[in-house]
């Protein structure tokens, strides 16, 4: 066989033969004789190379090169000098690339061989070719990127190997990155000694972060990125808000004395937990936009916002190859392995409707998370692992040297832009502090800080060495650090003699036509009716299949239905209220996006919103075609996730507020994997952060006989939470109310979350219809009134939802003329005055609440008060629900049953 057969350039299933040959070095009678007499021939025709020292490029010596390239590509990363607490190469594993795995000696080091394009001569000895290997893949900076795509590998080989994965920095550069180095660690020790024993969650130890967020920004504007959306947890946020946002010194100063607590007009949150977004102008003069999100402490929960934000940005401004807006998500190593939602995020990478082009997701690895360690906090060997399932490259890189970092950053960068996915830079550093100022950490990693107490800090290794290479003289680098502890003085001073107040406006870029809501504002009447005119073309719209488009019979069937629902005094049901909601809102030029698990079609089969072609499975969605120009909607099948799905969709509404944006749950008791999302960020962001949201939860709900996780959306969770107006909480029982509560969502000035409990079996329920004049006529109510004919009313039953039909039913059945049924469609905001001025109309008569839910569940905690606050002097009110229960349901239908018949009894007892 000719040598160029088995050069690696030319052989397709080297791959496979390297697995082949390293079995046969182990042992040669592991594999198939003919395999095995194979590599015979390979040694023996090495060994004559070696005894006759012949140079040509035989067979057996392309093949050992070919595979210790390879497995330095591979695995250089794990031997690499990425450690700022190992002292010594000597500490490092380097077993996994010990020459005699490969089939060398030590007599073959300073023997030739071919190069395989490592270096620019075609051959060169041994030892200098494992010297090259060794400074491209096992220095301070290493890379993963064998698990991509031949196209991306040969990118990452041809961009690293020539420049020995070494960055060529101009002097600017380098003293653009001590400036960083410097503001972020005197910024942290002048708060360390001005504000003694204040939690701040200290960056010391990992500053190296502040010069390469910087370099992210100026070299990303380079590549015409122009908006970066970064989201993170508190450790370092200070520092982030002032030395890359440009938060004024004062600010945070103010914050530390506590200026605001008596002033500000919400409840607000701890320092580092506050987003910010600032226009800055780059080193090469551009400007560019930069924002941190608002996040709790939990943890990777505000990474899905900042990926929804990144994704309706891109939507807005018509961003479609995703090369303007870049997300950046910064992680701690123990949370970036331990959190779910990371996983989840990573998911999104590539599906429609989630994916931005590609996040740079920077670790700040500790080397500890809280006080574990990590061989206490993962499996895998690092944390970036989860990385590899959306094929992203993993730079691993010292923290010790910013230049290795700032050549991650823009390697990354570059690669991001070409293939438009996720890029992980970990850098490896670590915690000088505790957990936080407070924390005595030799408590839990003793020898570690005997090394990091030691240690100098990054700045102080990287100024002596600029000195030592001559690139900067000690007399300017003391002149700056003087000139900046001056200013962080003066700033602190000022605070103090006059407090200065946060600048950021909340109303200003797309959220300039909102404002906030007055209490009086929740009951206005808004007319959400269309024209009789446009309803009768949405219909037509909605109803009609493209020529030579196959439905299903089923489906078929359907639609035809639905074309009919117009005639005579209509008979719309929820679905096409629904339909009707999105259609008109599109028409009118508003964006509409739905997404959930089975929202394309609907998990109750109802929607139907995308037909598929039953021959070819060619898609239809008729709320696209509806008329030129009209406003982009967008449905989607999600991830099967609820946490990291729902903080999408909040993020997307933080972006675009003037659209129609809603997260489906299968069912309305899986919102408890999103329970995160709804405490920290749905139901608390306006008073922690002054930032409003108008996302809309679907959320099927209902005691129907389907068992405990079939059944409740757990109103009651809902409700506690409600205060200060924050949510809206509704249960419409029929297609009009739920067409007009969708498009008040966005005709109003004002936004706030809401809260549907969406039916499963009255979807289909005959009496849960509506008119063609419910739709052009009227708008929403809080409260239903009883249709009725009532006379002598004995009693007056309130409740909400699906049990107002089984009422209905029991009282249309037994004739009960007695009995008025009042329904409560918005919970919270309470409009008290609406239903006071109704129970007026029943003088004398018994107030019940009625309830299908346990009576710890549901909602009637939450109403009970608020009812008897407006009842008649001696009044009581009376109740019917279910047993106190630990469970939303029982599991039996026959116990449902009994269950059902005693709350029905219990409702009507005389």
């Amino acid at each position: 066989m000719s040598q160029n057969h088995f050069s690696s350039a030319n052989f397709p299933n080297v791959e496979y033969l390297d697995q082949i040959y390293g079995q046969f070095l182990q042992d040669p009678e592991s594999i198939d004789s003919s395999w095995s007499n194979f590599f015979k021939g390979f040694e023996m025709a090495r060994q004559l190379g070696v005894d006759g020292g012949a140079q040509s490029d035989d067979s057996a010596d392309v093949l050992m090169i070919s595979r210790l390239i390879r497995e330095y590509r591979r695995q250089g990363h794990i031997i690499a000098d990425t450690n700022p607490l190992v002292e010594a190469e000597d500490d490092r594993d380097h077993a996994v690339l010990e020459i005699s795995r490969f089939g060398f000696q030590k007599e073959d080091l300073d023997r030739e061989f071919p190069t395989d394009n490592i270096m620019e001569t075609p051959r060169a000895p041994l030892r200098q070719i494992l010297k090259v290997l060794r400074e491209i893949y096992c220095s301070t900076v290493a890379v993963e990127y064998m698990h991509l795509d031949p196209a991306s590998y040969t990118w990452f080989q041809n961009k690293i190997e020539p420049s020995l994965n070494r960055p060529n920095l101009e002097i600017e550069d380098k003293h653009h990155i001590l400036d960083h180095l410097s503001r972020a660690e005197l910024f942290e020790k002048f708060l360390h000694t001005k504000f003694v024993g204040q939690k701040r969650f200290s960056l010391e130890g990992a500053e190296v972060l502040i010069p390469a967020l910087g370099d992210v920004i100026n070299f990303g504007s380079e590549l015409g990125i122009n908006e970066f959306a970064i989201g993170m947890p508190h450790r370092g946020r200070l520092n982030v808000l002032t030395n890359i946002l440009n938060k004024a010194y004062s600010e945070v100063f103010s914050e530390f004395e506590d200026d605001f607590g008596t002033r500000q007009e919400t409840s607000g949150d701890v320092k580092y937990h506050k987003g910010f977004t600032s226009k800055l102008k780059c080193y090469n003069g551009k400007d560019v936009i930069v924002s941190l999100a608002a996040n709790p402490s939990h943890l990777e929960a505000v990474n899905p916002v900042v990926l929804g934000k990144t994704h309706a940005k891109q939507v807005l401004k018509g961003d479609e190859h995703h090369n303007k807006i870049l997300p950046i998500l910064i992680h701690g190593d123990a949370s970036m392995a331990g959190q779910g939602v990371v996983y989840e995020c990573f998911q999104m990478a590539k599906l429609d409707g989630y994916h931005v082009g590609g996040t740079l997701h920077i670790v700040v690895n500790n080397q500890v998370g809280f006080t574990a360690k990590p061989e206490e906090g993962r499996s895998s060997r690092y944390c970036t692992d989860v990385a590899k399932i959306v094929g992203a490259p993993v730079f691993h890189v010292n923290g010790d040297d910013p230049e290795g970092v700032i050549h991650a950053v823009r390697v990354g960068l570059e690669y991001l832009q070409e293939f438009k996915i996720d890029v992980v830079i970990d850098i490896v550093c670590y915690r000088k502090h505790g957990h936080n100022e407070g924390d005595e950490p030799s408590f839990t990693s003793p020898l570690d800080y005997k090394i990091i107490r030691k240690k100098a800090s990054p700045r102080e290794i990287y100024l002596n060495s600029l000195l030592e290479r001559g690139n900067l003289d000690k007399a300017t680098a003391t002149d700056k650090e003087k000139s900046f502890k001056e200013s962080l003085g003066n700033a602190l001073d000022s605070t103090r003699n006059t407090p200065k107040l946060a600048s950021e406006s909340v109303f200003d870029g797309v959220w300039s036509n909102f404002s906030t809501a007055k209490k009086s504002d929740f009951f206005t009447k808004h007319n959400t009716s269309i024209p009789d005119g446009l309803l009768t073309q949405l219909v037509e719209k909605l109803t009609t299949a493209p020529e030579e488009f196959h439905l299903l019979p089923q489906l078929k069937k359907l639609i035809n239905k639905r074309a009919t629902m117009i005639d005579g005094d209509g008979n719309f049901d929820w679905a096409m209220a629904e339909h009707l909601a999105f259609a008109s809102l599109l028409w009118d030029g508003t964006h509409v996006r739905l997404a959930g698990q089975d929202s394309c079609r609907g998990t109750f089969s109802q929607r139907h919103a995308v037909w598929i072609d039953s021959d070819n499975e060619d898609k239809f969605t008729p709320l696209k075609n509806l008329r030129e120009g009209q406003a982009r909607f967008e449905v989607y099948n999600s991830l099967l996730s609820e946490y990291a799905a729902l903080g999408f969709e909040y993020g997307y509404t933080l972006s675009y507020p003037s659209a129609l944006v809603m997260w489906e749950a299968q069912f309305g008791d899986f919102v408890n994997g999103a329970q995160i999302i709804v405490d920290q960020f749905i139901c608390s962001s306006e008073q922690k952060w002054r930032r409003y949201s108008g996302i809309v939860l679907l959320l099927p709900h209902g005691q129907e006989g389907q068992g405990p996780e079939h059944s409740s959306a757990r109103l009651e969770r809902f409700l506690n939470n409600c205060s200060q107006n924050n949510i809206q909480v509704a249960v419409p029982t029929t297609p009009a109310q739920y067409f007009h509560l969708l498009r008040r969502q966005v005709i109003r000035e004002w936004r706030r979350p809401l809260v549907i409990c969406t039916p499963k079996g009255f979807l289909r329920n005959p009496k849960a219809v509506s008119k063609s004049t419910d739709f052009t006529q009227g708008s929403y109510h809080d409260v239903l009134r009883d249709e009725r004919e009532t006379s002598n009313v004995r009693r007056v039953q309130i409740c909400s939802g699906k049990v107002f039909y089984d009422l209905d039913a029991r009282r249309e059945k037994d004739n009960i003329k007695d009995i008025a049924i009042i329904r409560m469609e918005s919970i919270y905001p309470f409009n008290k005055l609406l239903l006071k001025e109704i129970l007026n109309e029943y003088k004398g008569a018994e107030v019940m609440w009625v309830q299908e839910e346990p009576v710890n569940q549901g909602a009637f905690s939450f109403v009970r008060d608020r009812i008897t606050e407006i009842l008649d002097p001696g009044q009581t009110l009376m109740h019917a629900t279910r047993p106190s229960a630990a469970s939303p349901a029982v599991g039996s239908k026959k116990k449902y049953d009994n269950e059902f018949n005693e709350l029905m009894n219990s409702a009507f007892r005389t």
